[in-house]
């Protein structure tokens, strides 16, 4: 494989001894280094196995770029980074910031923005594992209110308490990245009848060319 593929530069090996798809599983070393770095925007990205990168890295820059631009930031704003992975977006935003506060579950990807961080020499981020339906008020009390709130949940969207606890944070701007039309309409009916955020901008990113999956970049605006 090595030979054929001479652009792998680690091979990691987990096992998977249940029918159903697993993700977080441990891993093993089986050949060179133990993460890879990506550079988007600008920035270094250091990724390790069980943590999340769009695969797609040329429309990755893109999509960040996008959500940039949605969360209209001026360099004082709170900014609440929800399901933040290795911080690929947070740190994107953290140059027009005040403050970029990170929430994700899965504890390696935490691990991985906090790394990113300290490679881009960023001061302005910081980034906690944890559950966003569950602990996003924490983060709240910690952080104080968000101005801006971006969001890239999984397909599924923001289910349950994670929707109605984004909403009820207040934030005069949410940015929502999406990987599933469906979950977004859904939302965002939501966040317009319960929280008074009107759908502004929407815009599609082709991130998986000649598949039916699309992702894109909304702003909602809270009247």
């Amino acid at each position: 494989m090595l030979r054929r593929f001479p652009e792998v530069r680690s091979v990691h090996w987990a096992i998977n001894d249940t029918p159903a798809e697993q993700t977080n599983l441990p891993t093993a070393l089986l050949w060179g280094e133990d993460a890879i770095d990506e550079e988007i925007l600008g920035l270094r990205f250091r990724i390790r196995p069980s943590a999340f990168l769009q695969t797609n890295t040329e429309m990755a820059a893109e999509l960040y770029g996008l959500a940039r631009d949605f969360a209209g930031l001026t360099g004082a704003e709170n900014v609440y980074d929800l399901y933040c992975g290795t911080g690929t977006i947070g740190l994107t935003l953290a140059a027009n910031a005040g403050t970029v506060w990170g929430l994700e579950i899965s504890e390696e990807a935490v691990a991985c923005a906090i790394e990113n961080a300290e490679l881009n020499g960023i001061e302005n981020a910081r980034f906690f594992a944890g559950n966003v339906g569950q602990t996003v008020e924490e983060l709240r009390e910690e952080a104080g209110p968000p101005d801006v709130v971006v969001v890239d949940p999984p397909r599924a969207g923001l289910a349950g308490k994670a929707l109605r606890r984004t909403g009820a944070l207040g934030a005069d701007r949410i940015v929502y990245v999406s990987c599933n039309p469906t979950t977004l309409a859904s939302d965002a009916l939501v966040l317009r009848d319960e929280y008074g955020y009107q759908l502004r901008r929407c815009r599609p990113v082709d991130m998986f060319p000649h598949t039916p999956h699309v992702e894109s970049v909304s702003l909602l605006e809270r009247e």
